[in-house]
């Protein structure tokens, strides 16, 4: 079976063996570019000093916020840019939060975005069994989930990759996010920079962010989380 939820209540709801984690914009984006440049990637739930002792108990760079537009951040372009560097924390109050609480539940836990989706898909199709794919999406003010169109489109592209290597035993809502990953794949890239996060991004002066976001199948990469860290399979 392949299920499909969103959010942290969500993935704890549907949780199979192996689950897999998509929050395109951006850190499991972030997560693929940092894998493929043979770094090991911490994910981490806050964005205070906690990160900071974090990263330096494991003798790791800590991201920054992109607002700061300086050194390494949650933004995939400059994990690209960077020099020198083999272990980095990645605090995401979405992405990094699920696959903590999943890995805390004992799931062997997957990082997927749009540029990986196919090695993912290929990976979860070798390993067999059930597969539970969680869409991140965002936070309102007061904390609540925030659906986020990319992240549908993301656990669809992944969706839609098991299904054409055979998978038919859906849930409803799996359906549903293959069908919306298939019915905007050809305009991808210009869907990405007009969604509400994408366009977030672009207005904060980011969007080479989406561009990095939108390179459909562009990574081999499978990152899986083992203990605290995400190294490639």
């Amino acid at each position: 079976m392949i299920s499909f939820e969103w959010g942290p209540t969500g993935a704890a709801a549907i949780a199979a063996p192996t689950t897999v984690v998509v929050d395109v914009l951006s850190f499991t984006t972030t997560l693929t570019v940092a894998v493929e440049r043979g770094m090991t990637v911490f994910p981490f739930r806050w964005k205070d000093e906690r990160a900071a002792t974090y990263a330096a108990e494991r003798d790791a760079v800590l991201a920054t916020g992109r607002s700061l537009r300086d050194g390494v951040s949650l933004s995939p372009v400059s994990v690209r840019a960077a020099v020198g560097i083999e272990r980095l924390v990645l605090p995401s109050p979405n992405g990094s939060t699920i696959s903590l609480g999943l890995a805390e539940a004992g799931v062997t836990v997957v990082g997927a975005s749009l540029r990986n989706r196919l090695a993912v898909a290929r990976w979860l199709h070798a390993r067999g069994g059930d597969v539970a794919v969680v869409a991140a999406g965002e936070r309102w003010p007061d904390g609540t989930l925030r659906p986020a169109v990319e992240d549908l489109w993301g656990a669809g592209a992944v969706i839609s990759g098991l299904v054409d290597l055979g998978a038919a035993d859906l849930s409803a809502e799996a359906r549903v996010a293959e069908r919306a990953f298939r019915a905007v794949e050809p305009r991808l890239r210009a869907e990405l920079l007009g969604c509400a996060s994408g366009r977030e991004l672009v207005e904060m002066g980011f969007p080479e962010d989406v561009e990095v976001a939108a390179e459909l199948d562009a990574s081999s990469v499978v990152p899986v989380l083992t203990s605290d860290a995400f190294g490639s399979a």
